[in-house]
């Protein structure tokens, strides 16, 4: 039995059991279906075929879990950290207990291979058990005395909050930001992508399995325009925290707007990898493969333009074409693959129109630019060469597996190429000059920049991006921000002097 059989053959009863069931909501402990009765399908990337039928949840929806939320939001801010933090543990627990189950039904549900939503569920139970060890230090605050007070902060619960996460890594994405909701005490209502709810209805089954109060957390499934916006509205959820793209994340912001809501928001990129020709070329060229075309493109952080100087542009270029020709493309769950299915067929259809603009543009299409013929969402992995900086491909996120080459002289022209964009996510930079590297660093536009190295993601430092990227950071306690507020006390030390009115 080949590896991919055998998968198969180990998701088989997952996949029966969620066709049977659905994917319903999860409101105040109990799952439920949409108050309208209505549902929608959700299908495989890889053939297209119905996974299971879905919740298509309104806005009685969200306000009943609203409601719950805000119920259960005294208790569960008054309830010790220690507490809260043994029950995070807990889900950490549950979560590496079914870390097959759960890599294997988000493969099937988004696409992506197996060699890295493998340790999905390892990086998720990563995330509970970090902000599991914040809980107890999370509302700490400062001393700050001056010659008439003892000031002194802290930080308390904002209260309910909504939490809408994309389809890309759904699991390890939604504990990224629900870990640290649940261990500032504040309570949860959550709205999958609807295009791969699977793995959230699995994620709050752990979290309640594992102690968690009923009402805490609530699963609310449905469409954008219809559920997303019922919860970016609501009046009694304080804050949004919002991972998807930018257009989205303006109308949350307009939709927040009338109930003064909190918003976190991390958005796009078109992030830049830049190879000087003092670098390690064949190492830089490995992780110009990975950033680009791991989860196939389709992540906030992929290296979709390479900045190569024009002295190694020609040798770096054809050895980049050379692998990307050699990538293997194929089922999600087959554990040789590199580069599986896109995530839908309006998706697959948004990256070709990319290539289609590109070529009319005047861009080389080196490599790939080919879509699938036969069931299931396939683009050839494709690098576009002889590409100008203000192409529609050099400006444009397509979240997909695609590679825009531009070619620069100088380091004045690679920082002005690199920042020519809306977006400052991320930013990638090989050279062995250190004095260069901390020029460009302080320079580049992004919210996070990696000198020789891929995107290595370190808990406690903070991860979000600068201009069109997001608002906010995620990491350490920089997650708090958004799910807590900021308060002072000032307590009289002295003989307070206050002038006497009216006297």
């Amino acid at each position: 039995m080949s590896d991919l059989d055998h998968n198969l053959r180990i998701l088989r009863p997952f996949l029966d059991r969620i066709a049977q069931s659905g994917i319903q909501n999860h409101i105040g402990g109990a799952p439920q279906p949409a108050a309208s009765g209505a549902w929608f399908d959700t299908r495989a990337p890889f053939d297209d075929s119905v996974i299971a039928r879905v919740a298509r949840s309104d806005s009685t929806d969200i306000d009943r879990a609203a409601q719950v939320a805000k119920t259960a939001f005294p208790a569960w801010r008054d309830t010790p950290a220690t507490e809260r933090k043994r029950i995070l543990h807990a889900i950490a627990d549950g979560i590496e207990a079914r870390a097959e189950e759960i890599a294997l039904c988000e493969c099937w549900d988004t696409g992506q291979a197996l060699r890295y939503m493998s340790k999905a569920a390892l990086r998720g139970a990563e995330n509970f058990r970090f902000f599991a060890d914040r809980a107890e230090s999370a509302r700490d605050g400062q001393t700050l005395p001056s010659p008439r007070l003892m000031n002194i902060t802290t930080r308390v619960p904002i209260g309910p909050v909504g939490i809408i996460t994309p389809w890309n890594t759904p699991f390890m994405l939604s504990t990224w930001k629900i870990a640290p909701a649940l261990a500032a005490g504040c309570t949860v209502v959550h709205k999958p992508a609807e295009l791969s709810p699977w793995t959230a209805r699995i994620l709050i089954e752990i979290a309640e399995a594992a102690g968690l109060p009923p009402g805490v957390w609530n699963l609310v499934n449905g469409y954008g325009a219809e559920a997303g916006r019922a919860l970016t509205e609501h009046p009694d959820i304080r804050a949004i925290a919002f991972v998807g793209e930018g257009q989205t994340g303006a109308a949350i912001m307009a939709q927040g707007a009338p109930t003064l809501k909190r918003l976190h928001f991390e958005l796009g990129g078109k992030n830049p990898i830049i190879v000087f020709d003092d670098a390690d070329l064949d190492t830089a060229l490995d992780a110009v493969m990975f950033m680009a075309f791991s989860l196939n493109g389709e992540r906030c952080t992929a290296a979709s333009r390479l900045l190569v100087q024009e002295s190694i542009a020609d040798a770096f270029e054809a050895a980049l074409v050379k692998r990307t020709q050699a990538l293997k493309v194929g089922h999600p769950l087959d554990p040789q693959t590199e580069v599986g299915p896109l995530i839908s067929a309006a998706h697959q259809a948004k990256v070709m129109q990319s290539v289609e603009i590109a070529r009319t543009e005047g861009a080389t299409i080196a490599v790939g630019g080919t879509s699938g013929t036969g069931k299931g969402h396939w683009v050839a992995p494709t690098v576009f060469t002889q590409a100008a900086p203000d192409m529609t491909v050099s400006q444009a996120e397509i979240f997909g597996p695609t590679l825009t080459s531009i070619r620069f002289g100088t380091e004045d022209e690679a920082l002005a190429i690199a920042n020519d964009t809306p977006y400052g996510l991320t930013a990638f930079l090989w050279t062995a000059n250190i004095t260069r590297a901390m020029r460009m660093t302080e320079a580049l536009e992004a919210g996070m920049v990696w000198v020789n190295t891929a995107n290595v993601r370190h808990l406690p430092t903070p991860f979000g991006g600068m201009k069109s990227s997001g608002i906010g950071r995620d990491g350490g306690d920089w997650s708090f921000d958004v799910y807590m507020e900021q308060k002072h006390i000032g307590l009289g030390t002295a003989d307070p002097n206050i002038p006497r009115l009216g006297v």
